[in-house]
């Protein structure tokens, strides 16, 4: 199930453009802000190289995996270097239903209900709403009146610390967060310093909710 792995911080690192050298030091930096789910998008450089560091050094309390996940030959490999995530920026149900063949979570991307119920079908652990800039906090509570309770919706795309709380209140278990917290270049400091407002923002709005 995917819900436990969000339950501390139901942020999803999304490391986009991350080197293998690169990838230890910036894993410990998230995990230390309080992350507990990383993805490395396959469109970046040697991405099962850095999947492979940040599951050996993060250990069996991180879930670690691939982004951009686009063919089933795609998930047999992540799953060879110890990735234990698929994450998609398309609902492919035989993308889905590899994953789940190879005992991983997926989390495939949806921006229509015909979409999200058919990821679902063919085993989903959640959905990503993706693109969220073409959605809307409306859309996803929408949404939330026919899906599953069960099932974690997160938006991706454009979510900042300061623009959580309307989607919260629509319904999003969590999100996906990419530029807005790493980018290739920026600093390690940098880095730790975005992951620790994410996760501040996070909490505060779970007091207050």
């Amino acid at each position: 199930m995917l819900t436990p792995w969000l339950t501390p911080l139901p942020l999803v690192a999304i490391l986009r453009g991350l080197t293998p050298d690169e990838a230890t030091p910036v894993g410990h930096a998230l995990v230390d802000a309080g992350f507990r789910v990383l993805e490395v998008p396959l469109n970046s450089p040697q991405p099962l190289d850095s999947i492979a560091q940040l599951a050996e050094a993060l250990g069996d309390d991180v879930l670690v995996g691939a982004g951009t996940v686009m063919s089933t030959a795609d998930v047999e490999a992540i799953a060879a270097v110890g990735g234990r995530l698929i994450v998609m920026p398309h609902a492919d149900t035989a993308v889905i239903r590899a994953a789940k063949a190879a005992g991983l979570l997926c989390v495939p991307g949806v921006a229509t209900p015909t979409e999200a119920f058919a990821a679902l079908a063919a085993g989903a652990d959640g959905l990503k709403l993706f693109p969220a800039e073409q959605a809307a906090p409306a859309v996803l509570k929408a949404w939330r009146a026919v899906l599953p309770r069960d099932v974690p919706v997160l938006p991706v795309g454009g979510i900042t610390p300061d623009n959580m709380g309307p989607w919260v209140a629509a319904g999003a278990a969590g999100f996906g967060i990419g530029s807005a917290l790493y980018a290739h270049g920026r600093s390690l400091d940098d880095t730790a310093s975005r992951a620790r407002a994410f996760a501040q923002a996070w909490h505060s709005l779970s007091t207050h909710a």
